[in-house]
């Protein structure tokens, strides 16, 4: 077995050698932050025990999106998110695929791309909530991209979680979903596809030829409340692979497992080292591209629409309890140990 911070460092030469023309300036800088997370090189934290003046160093973590020592943070922040927006209806998840023949298109132009993705994506959703025949209401979703499969191909797909209903906003009534049904999946995929297809066309982006009739829209119910935030953390903030299923490392090859969607039966997939790190890094999304974004009443500046949904539903807004950072304890007398130092690493050379 090895970590994948492991496998770039004993197999970074061949791995460059293969790949770096390939390679953009945000994998490089994924690669870089990856490698030396959780080591000296990322910059340490300095504690003293206040009662035996005991001390000891802690090397801090990368912090990039793509590490998969640091999915975990990422997962806590969102859920800490949907908590406060939490509202007692049942929750469905939308998911979203681009087609194969869109696949290398969008490799090639993944900002725009995926921009694309996530606005003909919000506006599909929005108008069949709007629809008096679907539900009337104004809908609130977070949108959240994918681009792997838990194969590790590249398949970029939009999963989107939706409450169950949408508020009537001059009425100050809220509407909610019937029999555990949001929207038709075949209809969403239809609107889906001919809006897409006409946004690459104003876009001036080059259609390739044998564009399938039908694309595909998974949606259904995934429960309420906050068991259904936690398993959607989960499910929304694995990173490309996590370390544990990286399960052997022997004569240049990896094994990794995965659980298989339809079955959830765990399968094995095995890859030559420097073509394994080539699918997961070929998942490191364009600097600064953010893959989630907040729609309706659930966006950052709809709080005002967000209060009236909450009043209309009779949420209690309680308030937020202040975080406070976790006690170390020293190891030898059981004392609090406090930070004396952050210290940062040096900056490249040159």
């Amino acid at each position: 077995m090895g970590t994948l911070a492991s496998l770039l460092d004993s197999h970074h030469t061949t791995f460059m050698q293969r790949y770096a023309h390939r390679l953009s300036a945000a994998q490089r800088q994924a690669i870089h932050a990856i490698r030396r997370c959780r080591t000296l090189d990322s910059g340490e934290c300095r504690m003293r025990c206040e009662a035996c003046d005991h001390s000891h160093s802690h090397p801090l973590s990368c912090g990039h999106r793509s590490c998969p020592q640091c999915q975990h943070h990422e997962a806590t922040q969102w859920l800490d998110r949907q908590r406060e927006k939490l509202l007692p209806v049942d929750y469905f998840m939308v998911t979203f695929t681009l087609p194969a023949q869109l696949r290398a298109l969008a490799w090639r132009y993944q900002n725009e791309m995926y921009s694309l993705l996530f606005s003909c994506i919000a506006s599909t959703l929005k108008d069949f909530g709007l629809n008096p025949k679907h539900l009337g209401a104004d809908i609130g979703m977070t949108a959240i991209l994918h681009t792997h499969t838990r194969r590790l191909d590249y398949h970029p797909h939009v999963h989107v979680v939706v409450p169950g209903g949408g508020v009537d906003a001059q009425k100050k009534q809220w509407k909610k979903t019937k029999n555990k049904f949001l929207f038709n999946a075949f209809a969403l995929a239809k609107v889906f596809r001919a809006r897409y297809l006409q946004a690459l066309k104003m876009a001036n982006l080059p259609i390739p030829p044998g564009i399938p009739g039908k694309w595909v829209v998974d949606c259904k119910s995934v429960g309420r409340g906050e068991p259904a935030l936690k398993y959607l953390s989960r499910y929304l903030y694995r990173g490309v692979i996590g370390e544990k299923n990286i399960i052997a490392h022997a004569n240049g090859h990896v094994t990794f497992r995965y659980r298989e969607g339809s079955t959830g039966q765990w399968k094995t997939r095995t890859l030559a080292v420097i073509d394994f790190l080539w699918h997961v890094l070929q998942h490191v999304l364009p600097k600064g591209f953010r893959r989630v974004r907040d729609y309706g009443f659930l966006h950052g500046n709809a709080k005002q629409r967000l209060r009236l949904v909450q009043w209309v539903l009779r949420v209690i807004i309680q308030a937020a309890t202040p975080k406070t950072r976790p006690v170390v304890m020293c190891p030898f007398c059981q004392s609090p140990m406090r930070i004396v130092a952050w210290i940062r690493p040096a900056p490249k050379a040159g």
